[in-house]
């Protein structure tokens, strides 16, 4: 073989492995660039919705799509599960136009789930055991899952079709996570941030939309991981 029929050769094999590259670098850009304007444009269309009802719900609009109510006296009593009516009132006005953007949406196949998320202080919960944390979960949960129930039990849930019921059945899910993620005075977590846990701040119900850009960017890591 003369060495230009190597050096040719060598250059083709360099050609491919370029392409090569540069496909992988546009894969990952996309997928990159659909997790960004996913998020984005779900967190535009419920900060559009529900600007005008944020301040008196005490409700803030996350940037990771988590809608999150903070006035821990309107959601629950102290180491209760049941409701409060003032927060039933919330539900009744908040979750059907919440459902209405997300079943509606040009991106809805792109939902995975809504977590509705119990979070405590970690004041001991004595009726649900002597475990600080294991009698939170059971409160929280508890707490989470008396939210879902009140929500399938709306009048204007029964109204959704068969279809939408089963989307939303896919969707739904009941989380209690105890103090797990409770909050400091700057709403850090404060298992992060070493902070002590402000207990107001930390007593709170979430609604929170994972994308399914959340799993295809953790299957991109993982395979990125192990390149």
């Amino acid at each position: 073989m003369s060495v230009s029929d190597l050096m040719t050769g060598l250059m083709i094999i360099f050609l491919f492995v370029a392409v090569a590259y540069m496909i992988q670098v546009q894969d990952n850009q996309s997928v990159l660039t659909e997790y960004v304007e996913t998020k984005q444009h779900l967190h535009d269309r419920l900060v559009n919705e529900f600007k005008g009802d944020t301040a008196k719900w005490k409700m803030v609009v996350g940037r990771d799509l988590s809608m999150k109510f903070r006035e821990p006296e309107v959601l629950f009593e102290q180491g209760s599960g049941e409701l409060q009516p003032k927060f039933k009132e919330i539900l009744d006005e908040f979750i059907p136009r919440y459902l209405n953007i997300l079943l509606t949406d040009s991106l809805r196949n792109r939902i995975r789930e809504i977590r509705i998320e119990g979070h405590t202080d970690d004041l001991r919960m004595v009726k649900y055991g002597s475990d600080p944390y294991l009698s939170n979960v059971l409160l929280s949960q508890e707490r989470a899952y008396n939210v879902l129930s009140y929500i399938r039990n709306m009048e204007s849930f029964k109204d959704y079709t068969s279809e939408q019921k089963k989307i939303l059945d896919f969707w739904f899910t009941a989380n209690g996570l105890s103090y797990g993620k409770a909050l400091d005075s700057k709403e850090r977590y404060a298992a992060l941030s070493n902070d002590s846990i402000d207990k107001t701040k930390s007593r709170r119900v979430e609604f929170r939309i994972v994308t399914t850009g959340e799993e295809v960017l953790e299957n991109f890591v993982n395979r990125k991981n192990n390149e």
